[in-house]
Protein backbone atom coordinates (compact mmCIF):
# COMPACT_ATOMS: atom_id res chain seq x y z
CA UNK A 1 0.00 0.00 0.00
CA UNK A 2 1.08 3.14 -1.12
CA UNK A 3 1.96 6.01 1.78
CA UNK A 4 0.07 8.96 2.64
CA UNK A 5 1.84 11.96 0.76
CA UNK A 6 2.47 9.87 -2.71
CA UNK A 7 1.20 11.09 -5.79
CA UNK A 8 0.88 7.44 -6.73
CA UNK A 9 -1.98 6.87 -4.74
CA UNK A 10 -4.18 8.40 -7.57
CA UNK A 11 -3.86 4.79 -9.19
CA UNK A 12 -5.50 4.04 -6.42
CA UNK A 13 -9.41 2.43 -6.57
CA UNK A 14 -10.44 4.98 -3.59
CA UNK A 15 -8.78 7.85 -5.71
CA UNK A 16 -10.00 6.36 -9.12
CA UNK A 17 -13.48 6.73 -8.10
CA UNK A 18 -13.40 10.01 -6.80
CA UNK A 19 -11.98 11.64 -9.55
CA UNK A 20 -14.63 10.32 -12.05
CA UNK A 21 -17.50 11.51 -9.12
CA UNK A 22 -19.86 14.11 -9.61
CA UNK A 23 -19.10 15.19 -6.23
CA UNK A 24 -17.61 18.82 -6.64
CA UNK A 25 -14.08 19.48 -4.85
CA UNK A 26 -13.52 21.79 -2.16
CA UNK A 27 -10.31 24.23 -3.38
CA UNK A 28 -8.84 25.56 0.05
CA UNK A 29 -6.53 28.95 -0.82
CA UNK A 30 -5.16 31.56 1.63
CA UNK A 31 -6.41 35.10 1.24
CA UNK A 32 -4.46 38.04 0.99
CA UNK A 33 -4.90 38.93 4.22
CA UNK A 34 -3.85 35.22 5.43
CA UNK A 35 -6.90 33.51 6.32
CA UNK A 36 -7.70 30.23 4.48
CA UNK A 37 -10.82 30.22 2.02
CA UNK A 38 -12.28 27.39 0.83
CA UNK A 39 -15.04 26.82 -2.07
CA UNK A 40 -16.99 23.80 -4.06
CA UNK A 41 -15.58 23.69 -7.65
CA UNK A 42 -16.29 21.44 -10.50
CA UNK A 43 -13.27 20.08 -11.76
CA UNK A 44 -11.77 17.53 -13.91
CA UNK A 45 -9.21 15.07 -13.63
CA UNK A 46 -6.95 14.54 -16.86
CA UNK A 47 -4.87 12.28 -15.73
CA UNK A 48 -1.93 14.77 -15.28
CA UNK A 49 -3.97 17.71 -13.25
CA UNK A 50 -7.23 18.63 -11.48
CA UNK A 51 -8.42 20.84 -14.29
CA UNK A 52 -11.37 23.79 -12.86
CA UNK A 53 -12.59 27.19 -14.62
CA UNK A 54 -13.60 30.26 -13.40
CA UNK A 55 -14.54 33.63 -14.40
CA UNK A 56 -11.13 35.71 -14.39
CA UNK A 57 -12.45 38.54 -12.34
CA UNK A 58 -13.25 35.58 -9.85
CA UNK A 59 -11.31 37.26 -6.09
CA UNK A 60 -9.88 33.29 -5.93
CA UNK A 61 -8.05 33.84 -9.33
CA UNK A 62 -6.22 37.13 -8.63
CA UNK A 63 -5.27 35.52 -5.33
CA UNK A 64 -4.35 32.45 -6.52
CA UNK A 65 -1.84 34.55 -8.96
CA UNK A 66 0.54 35.48 -6.20
CA UNK A 67 -0.32 32.49 -3.53
CA UNK A 68 -0.54 29.30 -5.79
CA UNK A 69 -0.66 27.12 -2.82
CA UNK A 70 -3.42 24.89 -2.64
CA UNK A 71 -5.46 21.61 -0.90
CA UNK A 72 -8.23 19.81 -2.75
CA UNK A 73 -10.27 17.29 -1.23
CA UNK A 74 -13.01 15.45 -3.06
CA UNK A 75 -15.34 13.59 -0.01
CA UNK A 76 -17.57 10.78 -0.70
CA UNK A 77 -21.12 10.76 0.41
CA UNK A 78 -22.10 7.72 2.18
CA UNK A 79 -20.21 5.48 5.31
CA UNK A 80 -17.28 4.65 5.22
CA UNK A 81 -16.52 8.02 3.82
CA UNK A 82 -13.79 8.19 1.22
CA UNK A 83 -11.97 11.19 1.06
CA UNK A 84 -9.16 11.83 -1.60
CA UNK A 85 -6.70 14.98 -0.30
CA UNK A 86 -4.49 16.63 -2.75
CA UNK A 87 -1.98 19.42 -2.53
CA UNK A 88 -0.22 21.20 -5.16
CA UNK A 89 0.18 24.44 -6.92
CA UNK A 90 -2.08 26.42 -8.99
CA UNK A 91 -1.57 27.25 -12.33
CA UNK A 92 -3.73 29.71 -13.83
CA UNK A 93 -4.38 31.05 -17.25
CA UNK A 94 -6.95 33.38 -19.18
CA UNK A 95 -8.73 32.07 -22.53
CA UNK A 96 -10.85 34.11 -24.41
CA UNK A 97 -13.33 30.93 -23.86
CA UNK A 98 -14.83 28.43 -22.33
CA UNK A 99 -11.75 26.01 -20.68
CA UNK A 100 -12.73 22.35 -22.64
CA UNK A 101 -11.90 20.82 -19.19
CA UNK A 102 -14.66 22.80 -17.69
CA UNK A 103 -16.85 21.96 -20.38
CA UNK A 104 -16.41 17.98 -19.86
CA UNK A 105 -16.76 18.69 -15.85
CA UNK A 106 -20.34 20.00 -16.67
CA UNK A 107 -21.59 17.51 -18.86
CA UNK A 108 -20.21 15.12 -15.70
CA UNK A 109 -21.47 17.04 -13.23
CA UNK A 110 -25.13 18.55 -15.03
CA UNK A 111 -25.77 15.60 -17.94
CA UNK A 112 -24.75 15.60 -21.28
CA UNK A 113 -27.65 17.71 -22.13
CA UNK A 114 -27.62 20.50 -19.53
CA UNK A 115 -23.89 20.62 -19.04
CA UNK A 116 -23.50 21.71 -22.89
CA UNK A 117 -26.57 24.21 -22.60
CA UNK A 118 -24.78 25.52 -19.26
CA UNK A 119 -21.17 26.03 -21.97
CA UNK A 120 -22.89 27.19 -24.50
CA UNK A 121 -24.37 30.08 -22.86
CA UNK A 122 -20.70 30.99 -21.46
CA UNK A 123 -19.64 30.94 -25.12
CA UNK A 124 -17.48 33.61 -25.99
CA UNK A 125 -16.21 34.99 -22.64
CA UNK A 126 -13.10 34.40 -21.11
CA UNK A 127 -12.59 32.23 -18.90
CA UNK A 128 -9.53 31.47 -16.08
CA UNK A 129 -8.11 27.78 -16.17
CA UNK A 130 -6.79 26.99 -12.66
CA UNK A 131 -4.98 23.59 -13.15
CA UNK A 132 -3.03 21.61 -9.97
CA UNK A 133 -0.88 19.20 -10.99
CA UNK A 134 -0.51 16.84 -7.60
CA UNK A 135 2.59 17.25 -5.33
CA UNK A 136 1.41 15.33 -2.29
CA UNK A 137 -1.59 12.63 -2.20
CA UNK A 138 -3.95 11.30 0.83
CA UNK A 139 -6.45 9.02 1.04
CA UNK A 140 -9.06 8.00 3.85
CA UNK A 141 -11.25 5.09 3.39
CA UNK A 142 -12.26 4.64 7.31
CA UNK A 143 -11.92 0.63 6.12
CA UNK A 144 -7.93 0.71 5.58
CA UNK A 145 -6.69 4.27 5.67
CA UNK A 146 -7.86 6.08 9.00
CA UNK A 147 -7.05 9.77 9.84
CA UNK A 148 -3.85 9.37 11.87
CA UNK A 149 -5.21 10.96 15.21
CA UNK A 150 -6.98 7.35 15.08
CA UNK A 151 -3.90 5.31 14.35
CA UNK A 152 -1.40 6.74 16.41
Amino acid sequence: MDRQGDVALLDDPVARDLLVSAIPARLAYIWSDGSPRVVPIYFRWTGEVIAMGSPPRAPKVRVLESNPGVAITIDGTTWPYKVLMIRGDADVTVAEDVDPDYALACERYMGQEAGRAWVTGLAGRPMARIAVRPKWVGILDFETRFPSALTQ
